[in-house]
């Protein structure tokens, strides 16, 4: 039934990029599961190294608009992405080593742990004009390289973009306020994206039939998901509460499957 199959692979597409723009990040980490469990790859490998394109081209064209907006703290951003790459190239390369099995079951741990994570509420405020220069690379470079290798080597190994992880990272590392640690995250989601997808397509464990039509619907969902944010976004922590709920949930199924099965 290929016309079915397409239609699983936009829809859920289009679900993550929904969630992308309804709450700001995320989302990505929804796809190995659906691409596994709704649309049926076989492969969680391969799942991984498709989720890996489409998650890359979805935070590039968010790059885009973020940067038009001035939100970007490119130096710091190129240094935490730089460090990351490394990560995410040896993250890769032990995550395809892994078998796909037990890798989905950690994948469900760490969705768990991250869904609980996200309940924390986050500081709005930040030191706005924090930036890389001479002066103050020797408090920042260590953090910011430390930061990014972790979380780099976490998002290689399980083929996520890793723009939960970045955030507080970043906001950690530099004391940026919320709104521009979303922005410059984007360049690390972007660089470890296509990292892992190289990694992945290097081993011919990326469908690219199928990322196309999951980026597809991607686009066609953060349309919708960041429109309705507009309307909503007095109620942003509502929605992050119900979005964590959604990750927890999820990452229960992905471990008793896993477990069971």
């Amino acid at each position: 039934m290929p016309i079915l199959h397409d239609l699983l692979a936009i829809g859920s597409g289009g679900l993550v990029g929904f969630t992308l723009g309804l709450v700001g990040g995320g989302g990505s980490i929804l796809a190995v599961p659906l691409l596994v469990y709704v649309v049926g790859v076989p492969s969680p490998h391969v799942a991984i190294g498709t989720s890996a394109i489409a998650v890359a081209i979805s935070a590039a064209a968010n790059l885009a608009s973020h940067a038009r907006a001035h939100t970007v703290k490119w130096r710091c951003a190129l240094v935490f992405a730089l460090s990351g790459i490394a990560g995410a190239t040896g993250g890769a390369h032990l995550g395809k080593l892994i078998d796909g099995a037990r890798l989905l079951t950690l994948f469900g741990v760490l969705m768990i742990v991250v869904g609980v994570l996200m309940l924390r509420p986050r500081k709005s405020g930040g030191n706005a004009d924090v930036k890389l220069t001479l002066e103050s690379s020797p408090k920042l470079l260590p953090m910011l390289i430390g930061t990014g290798l972790l979380v780099g080597a976490l998002s290689g190994f399980f083929g996520i973009g890793g723009g939960f992880l970045i955030v507080p990272g970043l906001i950690g590392a530099t004391a940026m306020p919320l709104i521009n640690a979303i922005g410059s995250s984007l360049v690390s989601v972007t660089a470890f994206g296509a990292t892992t997808a190289a990694s992945y397509a290097w081993s011919g464990l990326v469908d690219w039939p199928l990322a196309g039509l999951f980026v597809v619907g991607g686009a066609l969902g953060g349309l919708f998901g960041t429109r309705l944010a507009r309307h909503l976004s007095q109620y942003k922590h509502v929605l992050s509460i119900t979005f964590s709920g959604i990750v927890i949930a999820v990452g229960i199924y992905v471990v008793v499957r896993s477990i069971m099965f």
